[in-house]
C-alpha cells in the first residue's frame, strides 16, 4: 500500500508539473518587451490578445536584424494604449512547419493579427510611423469631434500614412458603415459643429459635406452629395489615393484592390523641374476623369518599371499609356508621348479623347507578369515551382541525348517530386524582403 501510495503522489506529481509547464507556455504578461513565440505557444498568443503584431524572421536575415531595435522601441509603447498591440517575433527558419503552415515564404514577413483575423503588413518600419499606423487598428471606426480642437488633432494624431475622411454636417450613421468597412485604409470622423474658422481650413463652403485629405500628398477634395445610392462610397473609394500617384515599390502596393486603369506617365527624371507643369496638367485632368487613376515614373528612379512598358532612357519621353494593373497597356495612336512644346494639359485631353473613343493599340508588357512588381519579390513557392519546371525541361532534354549524368529523385517542400542532376542541392532559402 506504501508504495501504490508513493507511485500515486508521484504520477500526481509530474502531472501537476507538466500541467505549469503546458501552461506557462501560455501566460503572456503585457510588461512592453516583444514577446517571443514558438510554435507551440503561437495559437495561444493570438487568441489571447485582440491585436497582435508579429515579426516572422530568420536569423540570417539582414532586414530583420535591422528592424529588430525599432520593434524594440515601439513595443512599450504600443503595450500602453487603452486597447494594447502586442508585438511578438516568431524565429519562422527555425519552426518552419509552422511557417509553411502560414504560408511565409520571404523575411521579415510582417502580420497584424486583429481578433484572430490575419493582414499583412506593408506600413513603415521605424518605430515611431510604425506606433502611429498600428494605433488606427484599435481606433474607433469613426471618430465624433466635439469642437475646432478636436478636429486639429485628429488630423494631426493621423498622421501621414492613411487618407483621412471629416464629414460635417453629416449624420453619424451615414459614416458607420463605411467605417467598419475601410478601417484597413483610411481615418474616418464626424464634426458635430463647423465654424467659420474650420471651413475655411479645410477649404469648404457649405454643409453638410465630406471632405477627404491626402496629407502625405497635401490633397484633398470635398464632397458635398448626394449622400444616398452609393454616391458617398464611390467617392470614398475615389479617393483612397491621391490624385497624382508617383509609382515606387510602395505605391505599387496601394494598387492592389483598386479596380480602375492608370493613366501612367513615364517620364526620364520625376525630379526635374519641368515636371512642375506635367504634374499640374495630369492633376487638372484627374480631377476631371475619377474613374482613372493618374500616376507617373522617373526612368531615373524606377527603370526596371519603365522597361517593361518599352520606355528606357533612349525611347522618347514622356511617354503616356493606360495600363490595366497587370500586363496590359494600351497606346492612343499618334499620342504616345507629351511634347514639351505645346500646352501639356491640351495633349493630355487629346490623349483622353483618344482613349476614351478607342483609337488605342493594346501591347503587353515585357517580361513575366506584372504583378511580380507589385509583390516586390518572388517568394520561395514561386521558387519551387521554377525549379520544378527546370528539371521538367532538363527532363525531357535529356529523352534525346544518349549520355547523361545520373539523376536522383528528390522530394520537394510541398510533396511534388522533382528531378535534379546528381550533386546538385534541392535547398533554397527565403529571400530577403526588401524594405
Amino acid at each position: 500500500m506504501r508504495s501504490l501510495g508513493l507511485m500515486y503522489w508521484w504520477i500526481s506529481f509530474l502531472a501537476l508539473s507538466i500541467s505549469l509547464s503546458a501552461s506557462s507556455d501560455d501566460q503572456f504578461t503585457i510588461d512592453g518587451t516583444v514577446l517571443e513565440l514558438t510554435d507551440s505557444n503561437f495559437e495561444s498568443a493570438i487568441s489571447t490578445f485582440d491585436c497582435v503584431f508579429v515579426d516572422f524572421y530568420a536569423p540570417w536575415c539582414g532586414h530583420c536584424k535591422r528592424l529588430n531595435p525599432e520593434l524594440d522601441a515601439a513595443a512599450p509603447i504600443l503595450a500602453k494604449l487603452k486597447q494594447p498591440i502586442i508585438i511578438a517575433k516568431l524565429n519562422a527558419d527555425k519552426y518552419s512547419r509552422l511557417a509553411r503552415k502560414l504560408e511565409i515564404d520571404a523575411f521579415p514577413t510582417l502580420m497584424l493579427y486583429n481578433h484572430g483575423v490575419p493582414m499583412e503588413y506593408y506600413g513603415p518600419r521605424k518605430a515611431d510611423l510604425l506606433v502611429r499606423y498600428l494605433k488606427k487598428f484599435v481606433a474607433p471606426d469613426v471618430a465624433v469631434l466635439e469642437s475646432n480642437s478636436h478636429v486639429k488633432d485628429f488630423v494631426e494624431d493621423s498622421g501621414t500614412s492613411f487618407p483621412v475622411f471629416i464629414g460635417f454636417g453629416l449624420n453619424q450613421s451615414l459614416i458607420s458603415g463605411l467605417g467598419r468597412k475601410y478601417k484597413k485604409k483610411a481615418w474616418f470622423a464626424v464634426a458635430k459643429d463647423a465654424s467659420e474658422d474650420v471651413m475655411v481650413s479645410y477649404d469648404f463652403d457649405k454643409a453638410p459635406a465630406l471632405v477627404a485629405q491626402h496629407p502625405a500628398y497635401n490633397e484633398h477634395s470635398v464632397f458635398y452629395g448626394p449622400f444616398e445610392d452609393g454616391f458617398l462610397e464611390e467617392f470614398v473609394k475615389q479617393n483612397f489615393l491621391p490624385l497624382i500617384l508617383p509609382i515606387n515599390h510602395d505605391t505599387l502596393k496601394l494598387l492592389k484592390d483598386d479596380e480602375r486603369k492608370m493613366v501612367l506617365t513615364i517620364v526620364e527624371d520625376e525630379t526635374h523641374e519641368s515636371m512642375g507643369k506635367l504634374i499640374k496638367a495630369l492633376r487638372a485632368a484627374a480631377h476631371a476623369n475619377r474613374d482613372l487613376v493618374f500616376g507617373y515614373v522617373g526612368v531615373e528612379q524606377f527603370e526596371e518599371f519603365a522597361d517593361s512598358f518599352h520606355a528606357d532612357k533612349k525611347a522618347k519621353l514622356p511617354k503616356i499609356v493606360v495600363w490595366d494593373g497587370d500586363e496590359e497597356y494600351e497606346q492612343v495612336n499618334g499620342i504616345e508621348t507629351v511634347s514639351h512644346e505645346e500646352d501639356h494639359l491640351t495633349q493630355v485631353s487629346r490623349f483622353l479623347e483618344g482613349y476614351r473613343e478607342g483609337k488605342t493599340e493594346k501591347k503587353r508588357i515585357k517580361g513575366p507578369s506584372f504583378m511580380g512588381f507589385i509583390n516586390s519579390m518572388i517568394g520561395i513557392r514561386s521558387l519551387y515551382i521554377i525549379v520544378f519546371l527546370v528539371a521538367v525541361i532538363m527532363m525531357l532534354r535529356s529523352l534525346g541525348q544518349v549520355e547523361e549524368p545520373a539523376r536522383v529523385r528528390t522530394a520537394a517542400s510541398d510533396g511534388q517530386a522533382t528531378s535534379v542532376l546528381e550533386g546538385e542541392t534541392s535547398e533554397h532559402k527565403p529571400r530577403d524582403k526588401e524594405d
